[in-house]
């Protein structure tokens, strides 16, 4: 089968396709024949070497897929050839992917499989961090940075959905226009953060830096952060007094630690995001979709942050 490698840490060239053999599912795993495989920014950070207890190259890239199963191993409840997308710790830029059976979901079959190829990912983490940990409710205003982004297009149509009153930070005026077309009540840019925003009682971060910092300033007394991510580069950080004073919090979030220690609140979401997206509440939006050979034109165009939405490789 055709698979990508990370042979060594670094730029986008570090993304080679060879062909490698076809991986066996073992008890309580199924094989799936990938047809969409999603790209996130972690796999970018993974491959930089800047990922914590990220993967030793080399290593084949890849968090999220969606096909069809082709087999089984046993105690799997799944079925040779059901429709399904999946998260796999690596291996999902290529033409087949191992996952477990507890982390792949069935999907409508009205539903493609680049659309969903962004749900394991993006949309759970988007659900988890504005639900789950987030406590998010109808009466409250949320902030979304990096609403463009893949988890911020899902969290801001969520958030919406639920009748929240949605600000999404972006930085372009192309972006904040998206972000306004997804359903957001303002778009603003991040400068706007510490100049505007206020009285907030939750934020969705993954920029981190002085995005973060900013974001803790426009909390409302009570309110928090759920930080997932710091696409920034910047480490983010927060004196505890501008939190007890005000009552603030700050929750961490991520969805492969979140799998492992506490994998029932965070898969509660699954039957409420694919009921989302199929119902047409809330819509992966798929904005380029490349072969596999072409990972590193998507790897690029993910780290110099042209993209909005989801990227897709098509094996």
């Amino acid at each position: 089968m055709s698979a990508v490698r990370v042979t060594e840490h670094g730029d986008p060239d570090a993304l080679s396709t060879a062909e490698e053999a076809v991986p066996h599912p073992s008890e309580g795993e199924v094989r799936i024949d990938v047809r969409a495989a999603g790209v996130n920014f972690a796999d970018v950070e993974k491959r930089r070497g800047n990922y914590p207890d990220g993967p030793t190259p080399p290593y084949r890239p890849g968090l999220e897929v969606a096909g069809v199963v082709e087999s089984t191993g046993s105690e799997v409840d799944l079925a040779v050839g059901e429709r399904v997308t999946a998260l796999v710790s690596q291996g999902g830029y290529a033409e087949k992917a191992v996952a477990p059976a507890d982390a792949t979901i069935p999907v409508p079959a009205d539903l493609s499989f680049p659309a969903a190829a962004s749900l394991p990912v993006q949309f759970l983490t988007a659900h988890n961090t504005l639900f789950e940990w987030g406590n998010l409710t109808a009466s409250e205003r949320v902030l979304v940075t990096a609403a463009a982004g893949g988890v911020g297009t899902a969290a801001v149509q969520f958030a919406d959905a639920t009748d929240a009153t949605v600000v999404g930070a972006a930085s372009t005026e192309t972006k904040r226009e998206f972000v306004r077309r997804r359903g957001a009540d303002r778009a603003i840019d991040y400068d706007d953060i510490e100049t505007s925003v206020r009285d907030v009682d939750l934020v969705l971060d993954g920029v981190g830096g002085r995005v973060f910092t900013d974001a803790v300033e426009a909390l409302a007394p009570g309110g928090r952060v759920v930080s997932f991510g710091m696409a920034s580069g910047r480490v983010p950080t927060v004196a505890t007094p501008r939190l007890f004073f005000q009552n603030k919090s700050v929750l961490g979030y991520h969805l492969e630690e979140a799998l492992k220690r506490n994998p029932d609140r965070a898969l509660s979401a699954v039957l409420d995001v694919v009921e989302a997206v199929a119902d047409g509440d809330v819509e992966p939006v798929v904005e380029e979709t490349f072969p596999l050979e072409a990972a590193t034109r998507a790897h690029k165009r993910l780290q110099e942050r042209e993209s909005v939405g989801k990227l897709i490789l098509h094996p």
